[in-house]
């Protein structure tokens, strides 16, 4: 398994300009907002106890980002309780109204986090690995740590990385250049 500075410096390599991360930390959690809406439509019963299945990928999703750092995996798993309330108020609303919510809140996300990229002159990560999805949320919420002056040793790893271009995937970088 990678670890949390080999997956932050190749997504990091792409999102070095701050107004391109800033447009993140609206888009990415409006995406996953959107995402769990239709998850939390459906209620499942797992040994007596009943969950979304938004629910349960929050706790998937959660478990493995403590496993690649437990202080911010743990600050991811607290994220992910509001965005997780939020969700099944708006699937309360009937699964019509829920998805056109889901879609508009998506499209939007998307809309944000690609002009970003304007700012930025290159493509999203995920055009060269799609696991990048799953990397942007917590290296967002590695960015508050290093911004409260938190996780100085994995912040500096991860510059070390970028700039050395030590991580899998270095040979692309911004616009998609390959370098040897």
């Amino acid at each position: 398994m990678k670890t949390l500075a080999e997956h932050m410096a190749f997504y990091g390599s792409y999102h070095r300009d701050l107004r391109n991360r800033l447009t993140h930390f609206v888009g990415v959690p409006a995406i996953i907002f959107a995402a769990l809406i239709p998850l939390s439509l459906a209620e499942l019963t797992l040994g007596g106890i009943a969950a979304t299945p938004a629910m349960i990928w929050a706790a998937v999703m959660s478990l493995y980002y403590i496993g690649l750092d437990r202080a911010i995996g743990f600050a991811m798993a607290g994220l992910f309780v509001p965005l997780l309330w939020a969700a099944g108020w708006v699937a309360a609303l009937g699964t019509g109204t829920a998805y056109e919510i889901a879609g508009a809140v998506f499209v939007a996300g998307w809309i944000v986090q690609l002009i970003g990229h304007r700012f930025e002159g290159n493509k999203p990560a995920l055009t060269a690995n799609l696991f990048q999805t799953l990397v942007s949320p917590i290296f967002l919420t590695a960015e508050i740590f290093f911004a409260l002056g938190l996780k100085r040793d994995l912040q500096e790893e991860v510059e070390r990385r970028i700039v050395t271009r030590d991580f899998p995937g270095a040979e692309i970088t911004h616009g998609g250049t390959r370098h040897a």
